[in-house]
């Protein structure tokens, strides 16, 4: 980690002191990014962009400001504490806001022990180039792709570092590296699209990318030929590509921010059931090589391990210090921080029981259906649960796929529906979120 963003945070609490902030912290971030994307097995576009954004974090008792900037000058950082105290000065009391106090603070942690950074060097934009080139010819050896609309690799190396008057100092970096592609199937009117790629944290452990092309080929040749399904009730199984979005659902309606504001579907329901007895949310942020890892959070609290849903039943919120105070409750260190923004609360790496079923034993289970793979727009009522989406995907019959699906709706309520959640075992290990596909039995199906 670079002395220059330490000493870059200490600069801004001596500047925000001077201007008279009876507290403060501060976050420094640095990044460097290089992507490159391809068509018609030409380059097409090439970017690399580096850069230093700095925030700053002053209060004056229960007032708070935060400003931010991507200037380091010293007359910058200046600048910045004056105006954000003159802010705070005028901003509304929050008697919930506040630095944690100092026996609250993470004291130690083993950044190795996590491997969130590739000691590997920087891929050089030609290497990128030939992963997307790749990734854009496997997809257009499969017979049926018309065209590629979009192949691409990128790299991404980033630095944080945050400090506060409160004596907590501390920072880590991040590395990642993708690869991507969009293919298309018939023409006109019928075209169909669907896609593949990959991130991850090491260079080493990312999927090959004529794997990845060939893959969004032959989803988008699966689609091609779609039509609207029947309407009515039938079971749903979503795939493991979407299906963290139930479990996302799950997440927006405990968080802090939303449960203060009594703006939850799950509002009152610590200690009830939430999933099916046998099914368990664990988040743990210390995890090796998973992107939402990280030692503290964005408060300097340490992160740890915690069950947010115990066989089925809920225990809690996700909470960050003014949410927690807002309660009457204690912070999970669920912090989240940026630049130019207080912090507020978000979850990392999170993980859903999973099955003992297949993907394919699921749908034999769910005899005739919807397997739902890409779905659009959201009509999610944070109060009741109702939830409504757009979906496409392929009509099941008899337990086996029988032809592609678009133009459909699919409804339900999120709580009944996270409560008869069937798991399959098919989840990726290395994503944030790793939920399996999932079988829902009793959905509204608006198709023709």
């Amino acid at each position: 980690m670079s002395a220059a963003l330490d000493q870059l945070c200490q600069d801004m609490l001596t500047a925000a002191r001077k201007a008279g902030a009876e507290a403060a912290d501060a976050v420094a971030t640095r990044g460097t990014s290089v992507s490159v994307d391809v068509r018609g097995g030409t380059l097409e576009q090439a970017e690399r962009a580096e850069g230093t954004d700095i925030g700053l974090r002053v209060l004056m008792g229960r007032r708070q400001a935060v400003v931010s900037a991507s200037d380091i000058k010293p007359d910058t950082l200046a600048a910045m504490a004056e105006r954000a105290v003159a802010m705070a000065r005028e901003a509304p009391e929050d008697p919930h806001a506040g630095l944690a106090d100092p026996d609250q603070l993470c004291a130690e942690w083993d950044l190795a022990a996590l491997e969130m950074t590739d000691p590997t060097p920087e891929p050089e934009a030609q290497a990128l180039e030939r992963d997307a080139l790749a990734a854009e010819a496997a997809a257009l050896s499969v017979e049926g792709v018309t065209q590629v609309q979009g192949a691409g690799a990128a790299y991404g190396a980033n630095e944080f570092w945050m400090a506060a008057t409160n004596g907590f100092s501390g920072g880590f970096g991040r590395t990642r590296r993708s690869t991507s592609c969009v293919a298309i199937s018939g023409t006109g009117t019928g075209m169909q699209r669907d896609y593949d790629g990959d991130s991850r944290v090491f260079q080493s452990d990312l999927r090959d990318a004529s794997d990845i092309g060939r893959s969004a080929g032959e989803r988008a040749v699966a689609m091609h030929g779609a039509r609207r399904p029947a309407t009515g009730r039938y079971p749903v199984l979503f795939d493991e590509r979407i299906s963290s979005s139930l479990i996302s659902h799950l997440l927006s309606a405990i968080n802090g921010v939303n449960v203060a504001r009594r703006s939850s579907w799950l509002l009152d329901a610590v200690g009830e059931t939430v999933l099916p007895d046998h099914l368990s949310l664990v988040e743990d942020p210390r995890l090796p090589r998973l992107p939402g890892s990280r030692p503290f959070d964005g408060e300097g609290l340490p992160t740890r391990a915690r069950r947010i849903v115990d066989r089925g039943v809920l225990t809690g919120w996700t909470l960050d210090l003014a949410s927690a105070r807002k309660l009457g409750l204690v912070s999970t260190g669920n912090a989240a921080r940026g630049t130019s923004a207080p912090p507020s609360p978000s979850t990392w790496n999170v993980e859903l029981t999973p099955g003992t079923q297949s993907r394919d034993d699921l749908l034999c289970d769910m005899g005739t259906g919807l397997l739902v793979t890409s779905m659009i727009g959201s009509t999610i009522n944070p109060n009741t649960g109702d939830y409504s989406r757009g979906a496409s995907g392929f009509w099941v019959e008899n337990g086996q796929v029988a032809y592609p699906v678009n133009e459909c709706t699919i409804a339900g309520n999120l709580r009944d529906m996270l409560r008869r959640i069937v798991p399959a075992d098919d989840a990726r290990p290395w994503l944030s979120h790793r939920v399996p596909s999932l079988l829902v039995e009793g959905m509204t199906l608006a198709g023709t």
